[in-house]
C-alpha cells in the first residue's frame, strides 16, 4: 500500500510539472491514455529513484556538500531526465525539452509537491 501511495504521489508531482512548465509534458490524447501514461511515467520514476538516485546521491556527495545540498536538486533533474530517456523506448510519450531549464525547475516543482503531499497523506510509518 505505501508503494501505491508513493507512486501516487509521484504521479500528482509529476502531473503538476508537466501543467506548470511548457517543456515538461505528457502528450495530446485523451484524458484516460494521458492518466494511463502519467501513472505509468510515475511508476517509472519511482523505480529510477529507488535504483539509481542512491548511487548517484553517493556518487556527487562531495557536490552536494560544497553546493550546501543544492546540487542535490541537480540529482533529481538527472532522475527526472532518466526517467524520459526510459520512457521513450517503452512507448509512453513523457518530454522534456531542456535539461537545465525544464528538467531542474520540473525537479524543483516535483520535490515541492511531494514534499507537501508527504505531509498530507499518511505513509504507514507514524506507528
Amino acid at each position: 500500500m505505501n508503494f501505491l501511495i508513493k507512486v501516487a504521489v509521484n504521479a500528482v508531482a509529476l502531473w503538476v510539472a508537466a501543467w506548470l512548465l511548457p517543456g515538461i509534458s505528457f502528450g495530446d490524447g485523451k484524458f484516460g491514455s494521458k492518466f494511463a501514461t502519467v501513472l505509468l511515467v510515475a511508476l517509472v520514476f519511482g523505480l529510477v529513484n529507488a535504483v539509481v538516485k542512491p548511487i548517484a546521491k553517493f556518487l556527487s556527495f562531495p557536490f552536494i556538500i560544497l553546493t550546501l545540498g543544492l546540487f542535490t536538486f541537480i540529482v533529481n533533474a538527472f532522475m527526472l531526465q532518466l526517467t524520459e530517456w526510459i520512457a521513450d523506448p517503452l512507448g509512453l510519450s513523457f518530454t522534456i525539452n531542456h535539461f537545465f531549464w525544464d528538467a531542474v525547475l520540473g525537479a524543483i516543482v516535483i520535490t515541492i509537491v511531494s514534499m507537501i503531499l508527504g505531509w498530507v497523506l499518511p505513509d504507514g510509518d507514524d506507528n
